[in-house]
């Protein structure tokens, strides 16, 4: 399996060829006999919400006064310069919720318990298909479920939290992928908090 559309075998280093299987072309590798699957990266992500609650036990981040979510400043390509929720890809032996809380404490300093991660939504991420995709598992979590303080990791240029409000208005650049994870979350935790089942 790859990334990326093959051209060569990633085990035997064969020209590929393409072959139809299951209705589709395929890469293949005529000396191994088989089908190099080209498939997407999994990932995880964790909006992190606070509705202005009391602030964690020993915690030096400034106080907040509600209704804000936590966005971090994205230092490398893709996307360098944008504002994103805390995310990326997932270890080959870990599982969603333990990578999306290792991607929080790495980019925003923040630790959670991955039990404490509500699964928001997961969904299908494709600039370029010769260049691959993602599929991304997004969880949300309340900023008093987690311990830390802001602290943004080498992947990241600044850590802050937005007032949800402020996101719809700002010039500056918020993914729009990362605008949807957000209005989810609110939304979410919100019938969460009213006792409605989603």
């Amino acid at each position: 399996m790859t990334k990326r559309k093959a051209d060569y075998c990633p085990y035997c280093g064969t020209a590929l060829e393409t072959a139809v299987f299951e209705g589709r072309d395929r890469r293949f590798c005529p000396a191994c006999e088989e089908i190099v699957f080209q498939n997407p990266v999994p990932g995880g992500s964790v909006v992190v919400l606070d509705s202005g609650g009391r602030s964690p036990p020993g915690d030096a981040a400034k106080p907040h006064d509600g209704d804000s979510v936590l966005l971090i400043e994205r230092a490398n390509e893709p996307h360098r310069g944008a504002w994103a929720v805390p995310g990326g890809i997932l270890e080959v032996d870990e599982p969603a919720r333990v990578g999306a809380a290792r991607e929080l404490e790495e980019e925003a300093g923040l630790a959670v318990d991955p039990d404490a991660l509500e699964l928001l939504r997961t969904g299908f991420d494709i600039d370029d298909p010769a260049d691959g995709s993602y599929l991304s598992v997004c969880f949300a979590v309340e900023r008093a479920d987690t311990t830390g303080s802001l602290d943004p990791g080498p992947e990241c240029s600044d850590a802050r939290w937005w007032p949800v409000a402020e996101l719809s208005a700002t010039d500056a650049w918020v993914r729009s992928i990362d605008r949807r994870r957000v209005a989810a979350a609110v939304e979410r935790l919100r019938e969460r908090d009213a006792g409605v089942d989603g």
